[in-house]
């Protein structure tokens, strides 16, 4: 009789340590996540790289799209061009998200961002001809979340004011400008 009560006390306590152990372990976010995502100002591909537990990297390269109107213009315009974007994510709330129950797959979370991306004047789609636009590098501090839509889906937010240097000497302007930034963005995606 005091054996099988032994058991059933061994039992419990290693079921409660293994309960707290689990409930213990930092979350972490992926060793590396690929992904393709739209929104309404253009299309990007993207990579994120496990840098520490709650640290990545974001890779990504795409199009930023614009568009422009008015009374000096014969139609209204729009534009697609490329950039390039390296981005260190802390995603802060993945140990409260787990402790909620949610799922950070995927890098679901909240996270603060350096935003860095590169347009380079290496071509340009618009339906104008003949339009460039000067190379540009942008750095935006940014605060957004990604949620997931089941297994594959995801959407991301994001708000962000920083600095922008324009090249405009490149496409022949006298000076090359500077201006304060703003990231808005809402985008929908999907992770492979």
């Amino acid at each position: 009789m005091k054996s099988g009560f032994t058991l059933k006390l061994i039992a419990t306590l290693s079921i409660c340590l293994f309960t707290i152990f689990a409930k213990a372990q930092d979350a972490s976010v992926e060793k590396s996540t690929y992904g393709i995502q739209i929104g309404i100002l253009g299309i990007w591909a993207h990579r994120e790289v496990k840098l520490t537990n709650q640290l990545a990297l974001r890779e990504e390269i795409g199009m930023d799209a614009g568009f422009w109107g008015g009374s000096f213009y014969s139609q209204n315009g729009y534009l697609m061009t490329p950039v390039i974007t390296l981005e260190p994510r802390w995603y802060y709330n993945l140990n409260k998200r787990i402790a909620k129950s949610r799922n950070i797959s995927g890098n679901s979370g909240n996270f603060l961002s350096l935003k860095t991306s590169y347009h380079p004047n290496w071509f340009v789609i618009s339906n104008y001809d003949n339009i460039q636009i000067a190379d540009q590098i942008s750095i935006i501090p940014t605060w957004s979340l990604k949620r997931n839509i089941g297994n594959h889906f995801t959407y991301e937010t994001g708000i962000g004011i920083g600095y922008r240097y324009i090249f405009a000497k490149s496409v022949g302007y006298l000076e090359n400008q500077s201006e304060t930034a703003v990231n808005l963005h809402l985008r929908l995606g999907y992770r492979f």
